[in-house]
């Protein structure tokens, strides 16, 4: 815990240096303060693509690209793969390649409005450089680069694209042509190599774009090390301001049979759409993104933490796609870029009430994946589908075999079935339950009724599980996993109802007799052989919220009472987000705001304070506890429930320093909710 509370003072004696240089600015985190040996980088992203910032100015760190799994590295297991960095710049100045050490005045900030990473320096007294970073949204495997030089002094300056390849790609080649035409003009310069195993190629491809009447000449050097680049030489007279811009594209097999070319086209596309209308373009799809959106009068500093979680969620995700994001979305390999319960359970609710067009994508996912999970169910002996703990690209299971969550973290397939339902409360869309939920509701079922056992006490008992507090393995009657199997099988039969299907009658009688265990004084059991330790994560009051399986408040502040002083400091952000939800149904706000700022706050790192795992992690991003962060506001201090009627309101009270909380963009109709002291 002694790291934690370091890293803890370090981000609290950051954040008044962020007040006073830059303000209160709630759509803007930034910093002046950033020392290469304590960086934990913010992304850009647009849900296919995501590029994390480094403390050089000119580089990117690393460019996840989603959806291109391969076996390599952690667990042998399949791994989410590293592109092609393409988004970084050199730049030497009279003769002069710039490094670290030469970056003066230095800051760095995310704009999240306008989704743009921006970082500004002074190079001796010669130049004041400006470098900002697009994850387009509107072209989901392209990104922008531009750079800004105000000359102080008369200089030469050699700019150059870069691009190198991650040390996980092998047989790399790299090309270099021209697209001449008389109008125009476009340099391409392209990677392309294989995965680790050969299972994908992966492409990328960019090319500079010049303000008009600016052609200069261009220069390719190829490299060692898989890096290629393309460079020109400009003289600027002091007081001139010089602009360009890099734009690039990647992808791979994984989205298209011919990535090569693809990639090459996809930035002529975005080259010939020019840079204002790229950004133009952006902005309007960021636009449309935000009319969801959480505002706090009153809190500044609160306003801009929820914005930062909801900046982060918008940009793992896009509509019209059958991805879903990992615990660290894309903003690195964490957890080996698999899909687990964290999508269906905590980042998915916000996204379903602020934006269910990108909700479905995460459903689509894993309608795909049914027949996997099918097998999977087979394998093991039970019937319908039995989704994996950690999914990958392909569905199946992917958890490393030294880990027992892969074979008995069961409660997944749960979370999945009870996420189907809350889409079709939310939207009413008959055709989609039919057509997309019923397949996989039915099919949840199925397994459920195939998993139980039944005991001489007449109830069905659920035997040799991992629980939802994941220290708590191979045991029986999980309070957890019981309560959403009772879920997803009253739903199935309630779907069943609505499409005029005849459902097993096992279901209701199955989903009427699960066991829920409790201690003798009436407390909620976590499992059966559970005795009062230490729990990792929350468990029993999940069943109060989200699940909803437990409504009588005498019980629901029991198990409160009982297991919030159990949870552990080390666990994960996310547990502390339900227990503020369940106070602030009972009017302590106080206590309300206690645990939704204990949830996030301390997991910040340097020097934006990006999410952790835990307090005192070092692996954010972790989207998983945005997820459960928003969801303490919309649905605990904002009141926002899903029920059969759809999206309704239940008395909510908000903290003494907000003057009113207002969510705006909910649901299918957009609507507005709002509270007030």
């Amino acid at each position: 815990m002694k790291t934690g509370l370091l890293r803890f003072a370090i981000l609290i004696c950051f954040l008044p240096v962020y007040a006073q240089t830059y303000g209160q600015a709630t759509w803007t985190i930034g910093t002046d303060q950033i020392n290469p040996n304590e960086y934990y980088g913010v992304t850009v992203a647009n849900g296919m693509m995501g590029l994390i910032s480094s403390p050089n100015p000119l580089e990117m760190k690393d460019i996840v690209l989603n959806g291109v799994f391969d076996t390599y590295g952690r667990g042998r297991v399949s791994n989410i793969l590293r592109g092609f960095n393409f988004a970084n710049l050199q730049l030497d100045v009279d003769g002069r390649r710039l490094g670290p050490k030469d970056f003066s005045n230095l800051s760095q900030e995310i704009n999240m409005k306008e989704a743009v990473f921006i970082s500004r320096f002074d190079y001796q007294d010669k130049i004041s450089v400006t470098c900002s970073v697009r994850a387009l949204r509107h072209l989901p495997f392209s990104a922008m680069v531009e750079m800004e030089i105000e000359a102080k002094k008369d200089v030469v300056i050699s700019p150059g694209n870069v691009i190198r390849a991650p040390e996980i790609l092998r047989e790399v080649k790299n090309f270099y042509s021209m697209i001449d035409r008389p109008h125009v003009k476009i340099p391409l310069m392209t990677s392309v190599a294989q995965s680790p195993t050969g299972k994908h190629t992966v492409a990328a491809s960019c090319s500079y774009l010049f303000e008009a009447h600016d052609n200069p000449a261009l220069i390719h050097e190829e490299w060692d090390y898989d890096m290629h680049l393309v460079r020109f030489v400009k003289n600027l007279k002091a007081g001139e301001r010089y602009r360009f811009s890099v734009v690039g594209s990647e992808c791979s097999t994984a989205h298209y049979a011919d990535p090569h070319n693809e990639a090459e086209r996809l930035t002529i596309y975005a080259a010939l759409e020019g840079r204002q209308r790229l950004i133009s373009r952006h902005l309007a799809a960021w636009d449309d993104l935000w009319k969801s959106d959480i505002v706090i009068p009153g809190d500044e500093a609160v306003q801009r933490d929820v914005r930062f979680a909801l900046y982060h969620l918008y940009s793992f995700v896009r509509e019209g796609t059958a991805y879903s994001p990992s615990p660290m979305g894309l903003s690195g390999l964490g957890y080996n870029g698999h899909v687990f319960w964290d999508t269906e359970l905590w980042m998915y609710p916000p996204l379903l009430l602020l934006h269910p067009e990108i909700a479905r994508s995460l459903l689509e996912y894993r309608y795909e994946r049914l027949e996997v999970a099918k097998q999977n169910a087979r394998s093991h002996g039970y019937d319908g589908a039995m989704y994996p703990w950690e999914s990958d690209g392909i569905g199946q299971e992917a958890t490393p075999v030294w880990a027992l969550t892969g074979p008995f973290e069961h409660h997944i397939t749960g979370c999945i079935g009870w996420a189907f339902w809350k889409y079709y409360q939310v939207t009413g869309d008959k055709t989609w339950l039919r057509d997309r939920g019923w397949p996989v509701l039915k099919e949840v079922a199925a397994f459920w009724t195939s998993r139980v056992e039944k005991g001489s006490d007449g109830k069905y008992h659920i035997i040799n599980v991992v629980a939802a507090d994941e220290w708590a393995e191979n045991v029986d009657d999980n309070a957890f996993t019981n309560a959403v199997a009772i879920m997803s099988l009253r739903y199935a039969v309630q779907a069943a109802a609505i499409l005029g299907e005849t459902p097993d009658p096992r279901w209701g009688e199955v989903a009427g007799q699960i066991a829920i265990l409790a201690f003798p004084d009436g407390v909620t059991r976590e499992h059966a052989t559970y005795d009062g330790e230490t729990i990792k994560q929350g468990d029993v009051n999940l069943l109060a919220y989200p699940l909803g399986l437990i409504t009588d408040k005498k019980q629901i502040k029991k198990d409160l009472d009982y297991y919030e002083p159990r949870m552990s400091p080390d666990g994960p952000a996310m547990g502390h987000a339900v227990l503020s939800i369940l106070h602030n149904r009972y009017g302590d706000s106080r206590k309300a705001l206690e645990l939704f700022v204990k949830g996030y706050k301390p997991n910040g790192v340097p020097p934006f304070g990006v999410m952790a795992e835990t307090a005192g992690g070092t692996n954010p991003y972790f989207a998983t506890g945005a997820g459960g962060m928003l969801q303490a506001v919309l649905s605990g201090f904002g009141g926002l429930e899903i029920t059969d009627e759809g999206v309704s309101q239940v008395k909510s009270t908000i903290p003494g320093s907000w003057k009113s909380l207002t969510i705006t963009g909910v649901g299918k109709d957009g609507r507005t909710f709002m509270v007030k002291p």
